[in-house]
């Protein structure tokens, strides 16, 4: 017998969703043929069978969610092979059915209740309490953000992953791949999984480093300023090795900037994906605009509100693609609460126009890559001219969130 079992695609991914089989229940599979289709950190990906064999059953259905690593189908050498389904899948983790898609998969924190307390669940308070935890500032999965003893155990296992960057703080660092060191600094509002779709193409070549900043995931918190973000990215740098490849996109530009100004000796090169240096009056529109509707709606409703924001036409008009990509944002709007958020937007507007005379300071390698169809940082090609030998890459009719919506453009850039 042959197990077939959810991948582990990326560093972020913990579980995925099954979109067809391509090969019908009792058919002849080949070692190296495509057996099955998921989907996970907004994409989707083809698998393909491991071994030749004949396809004896399919625990997953189409539809279903299974964490990395579960049976999701069994493979027998010949059709006639001795085979019990269900002894096999006794001790295995059972798989979630898809929730519909007006509901997210994982919801943003529950607003307090009119007590002025979270919805949690009271053997996840009990087991917080017991771990050390604070429920309050938990992600919630249950109805209507609440908190449950899973979202509990998850939020504990994260912490394991976590770095100390300074007294009484540690940051959840993911890490994939082999090579030098690569520090991937994510934006305001987002967390390590906006690069997840980078990673695959970068883990043969970098040991990647992704970092939560404060206040996001399982990272100690409150959140900083941006020199408070920079110093952090040092830390992690310095644990790593003493000096890295720093790329950040965003509000992470504005720190992989903080962090080459003061630090240099710590950045081997600079990439800064869609940076600001003063921002716009509708980025700061923007940014208060998701304070409020994190704040008071479910992260399936901030997705789509940012959506018009962050990405193209293009994008927009594949319905496919769009929802699939709205899906992965919810996921990573309900891992970031809304007093983190706060902080970050206090953060960058004190930072906005204080480094605009201080690029030509700059003296790593370095390269800006913009989108031509920003609505949020138009100004990446004046940042570019501002650094010395800057090499500026803009990649035409895309929009802000470029790791998620034109990863190979970033890798290409990285690698050139």
């Amino acid at each position: 017998m042959i197990p077939v079992r959810m991948p582990k695609l990326g560093m972020t991914m913990e579980e995925g969703t099954v979109v067809e089989w391509r090969a019908p229940l009792g058919g002849r599979v080949e070692k190296g043929q495509v057996l099955l289709v998921i989907e996970s950190e907004k994409n989707e990906a083809e698998i393909e069978a491991t071994a030749s064999g004949i396809l004896r059953h399919v625990y997953v259905a189409p539809g279903g969610v299974a964490p990395c690593g579960a049976l999701l189908a069994a493979l027998t050498e010949t059709p006639d092979e001795a085979f019990d389904a269900a002894s096999l899948a006794a001790a295995e983790p059972a798989a979630r059915p898809k929730p519909a898609p007006d509901v997210p998969r994982v919801a943003a924190p529950a607003a307090p209740s009119a007590a002025g307390r979270r919805a949690i669940a009271p053997a996840a308070r009990a087991l917080a309490k017991q771990l050390g935890l604070d429920a309050e500032r938990l992600p919630g999965s249950g109805p209507g953000g609440r908190v449950t003893r899973e979202d509990v155990e998850a939020f504990a296992a994260a912490r394991e992953r976590l770095m100390p960057v300074a007294p009484g703080v540690a940051l959840e660092v993911l890490r994939e791949g082999q090579g030098e060191p690569m520090l991937l600094i994510p934006g305001f509002g987002s967390d390590a999984s906006s690069f997840a779709l980078l990673a695959p193409l970068l883990r043969g070549r970098f040991a990647l480093l992704a970092m939560n900043p404060r206040g996001v995931g399982a990272s100690d918190g409150p959140a900083g300023d941006v020199p408070t973000l920079a110093a952090d990215a040092a830390a992690v740098v310095e644990a790593a090795g003493g000096a890295a490849h720093v790329v950040g996109a965003s509000l992470g530009a504005a720190a992989a900037l903080e962090l080459a100004l003061a630090r240099p000796e710590q950045v081997k090169s600079l990439t800064l994906v869609t940076p600001f240096v003063t921002a716009t009056p509708r980025l700061l529109a923007a940014v208060g605009a998701w304070c409020r509707v994190a704040a008071e709606a479910s992260a399936a409703t901030l997705a789509h509100s940012l959506a018009p924001l962050l990405f193209s036409d293009a994008l927009l008009a594949d319905e496919a693609l769009r929802e699939r990509t709205l899906r992965g944002l919810a996921a990573a709007c309900a891992r970031i609460p809304p007093a983190t958020l706060e902080r970050m937007a206090a953060g960058l507007a004190a930072w906005s126009g204080t480094r605009a005379k201080d690029l030509a300071r700059v003296a790593v390698p370095t390269r800006v890559v913009g989108a031509g169809a920003d609505l949020l940082a138009p100004e990446v090609e004046a940042i570019a001219r501002a650094i010395r030998g800057a090499k500026c890459v803009v990649v035409p009719g895309a929009g802000h969130a470029l790791a998620i919506e034109s990863p190979r453009a970033i890798v290409d850039a990285l690698l050139a």
